[in-house]
């Protein structure tokens, strides 16, 4: 597992270089897309990343204007995050850069070996998730 995710890894680095964003921004930019008005712990949760690692990354979104946080009017101390329309045109390029590095490994295993695969995935994540209270 060390050794798939250290080739993906550095592969990431290499397809997030030429947008001069950090790693793990598409990662946040997707969770935020498609739980759009999540708030950041719940983000932070999802991603596998401490809640100070996504401010940082949340914050430099922002900056560049592809995440915009927004008060929420339930809870005033919580803010929910949505993506830009920058913002998802710059995840929808980042997205597929990402499918060209993956194509190998999509490729090698298949349509069937692939499902069994990301199914396994989702089991051990599931399995190292801190239990939710």
């Amino acid at each position: 597992m060390r050794l798939l995710r250290n080739h993906l890894q550095a592969r990431s680095i290499a397809a997030s270089e030429p947008f001069g964003l950090p790693l793990g921004s598409l990662t946040v930019m997707s969770l935020i897309s498609g739980n759009p008005g999540s708030s950041q712990k719940q983000l932070a949760d999802w991603a596998g990343i401490t809640g100070p690692g996504l401010v940082g990354i949340v914050d430099d979104l922002e900056r560049r204007g592809l995440v915009t946080r927004i008060r929420s009017k339930e809870d005033r101390r919580r803010n929910m995050l949505v993506l830009t329309e920058a913002g998802h045109q710059q995840m929808t390029t980042m997205f597929a850069t990402v499918t060209e590095i993956e194509a190998p490994l999509r490729d090698a295993l298949g349509p069937e070996d692939m499902a069994r695969f990301v199914a396994l995935l989702d089991k051990a994540i599931a399995a190292l998730k801190p239990e939710q209270s």
